[in-house]
This record gives structure tokens, sequence and C-alpha cells, in this order.
């Protein structure tokens, strides 16, 4: 899962962002609406959390363009006020989610993932394949029962095979949809953690190697 956080206040996006990293995301931060305008249109993000009163280019305004743009990923509106005017304002430019801060990062999370889920073709937030499982919404992967100490990157890839229900997913959707913007596309680093997510599995395989990419 891939989340953009766009804050102009640089200790709340840097909480923001390390809470979802903890939970097994891939977050870039900007700290105007500019920036994350940009971010937004040039990445497939999962979710976008937009505070609303930014530098550069307000909220309302970057979360309108991005819904006129037909950009896939969803967005959660933060904002300092939490009146329903500023409710019904935020949800009319296009936000899919609204959160008055201060707000619990847990409760955080739980509203990103709900989001990300409806920003594909309606799946489960519990997947599973055989004795298989992965929980979304935790972010907790188990294979007969028993627990699996991925890394955030190795839980990426598999909630993405899982989600794609057979379809083959290229190393390139792969990286675009788990990696974030500082991770280097000529690395390999795709084959090396898809190498290590399959010995942590174990037998018999699940993931398969096939033209175009990988799939379950």
């Amino acid at each position: 899962m891939r989340v953009l956080v766009v804050e102009d206040d640089v200790e709340t996006a840097r909480v923001v962002a390390g809470f979802l990293r903890r939970a097994r995301m891939a977050v870039d931060v900007a700290f105007d609406g500019g920036a994350g305008f940009e971010l937004a249109m040039v990445n497939d993000y999962d979710v976008v959390v937009l505070d609303r009163d930014l530098p550069g280019m307000h909220g309302d305004e970057m979360c309108a363009e991005l819904v006129a743009a037909g950009r896939r990923g969803r967005i959660l509106m933060l904002t300092a006020a939490g009146s329903s005017e500023d409710l019904v304002e935020g949800l009319g430019v296009g936000a899919d989610d609204y959160l008055a801060k201060p707000f619990d990062l847990p409760v955080l999370q739980a509203r990103v993932g709900a989001l990300a889920r409806r920003a594909h073709p309606a799946v489960p937030p519990v997947l599973r394949h055989g004795d298989l499982v992965v929980d979304t919404a935790r972010r907790e992967a188990s294979r007969g029962g028993r627990a699996l100490p991925l890394r955030p990157k190795e839980f990426g890839v598999l909630e993405l095979l899982m989600a794609a229900q057979g379809r083959v997913v290229s190393a390139e959707e792969l990286f675009e949809r788990v990696w974030d913007e500082a991770a280097d596309p000529f690395s390999g680093t795709v084959k090396v953690t898809v190498s290590r997510l399959r010995a942590k599995l174990g037998e018999p395989p699940v993931i398969r190697t096939v033209a175009g990419g990988y799939r379950i």
C-alpha cells in the first residue's frame, strides 16, 4: 500500500508518516500543496492524506484538481476545524473521508486502510489462499496458523499479489505500489524482496514467476 502525506506542519507530517510506515505502508511526504500535487500526479497512490490548510496550493484546490484528473487514489482530508460545515465543504470538493485534528494515529491508520480497499476492485479485508491469510486491516499475515515475520516491503508485495486474485502483477507495478520515492528503480529490489518473501512463506510455493511478472 502506498500513501502520500501532504502536511505543512513538519513534525505532524513526520509523526504520521512514521506511524504508517511502522504499519507496513510505503509513505511519501510533501510539506506544501504544490509539491504534493506534483507527487500525486506522477505516482499511483492508494490514499492521499491531505491537510486542508496548505501553503502554495490549498487542500481544497488540490483535492478538486486530483478528482478532476481522475486519479485513482482516495483522499483523506485533515483539518483543524471539525464543524459540520467544514465536513460538508471538504467532502464537497471530492474528499472520500474527513478527520479533524487532533486525531488518534490508530484511527488514522484504520481510515487509511479502509480507503485503500476502496481504491481497488472490491476485495475482502482478509485475503485467503489455501492456508495463507493476509489481514489488511491489522497488517498481519500467517500461514498454517503461524504468524509470518514479514518486513514492510515483503508484506506489501504479498498484499498486492493476494489482492490481484490470480492476476499477473509486473515488477514495475509492484515497485510503483509498494516502494516510496526514495527507492532506486534499478536496484533489483523487487526480485530480492520476492525471493525473501518466498523463503518466509515456505512450502509448497505459492508465488509463481510467469511471463510479465508474478502471481499467486
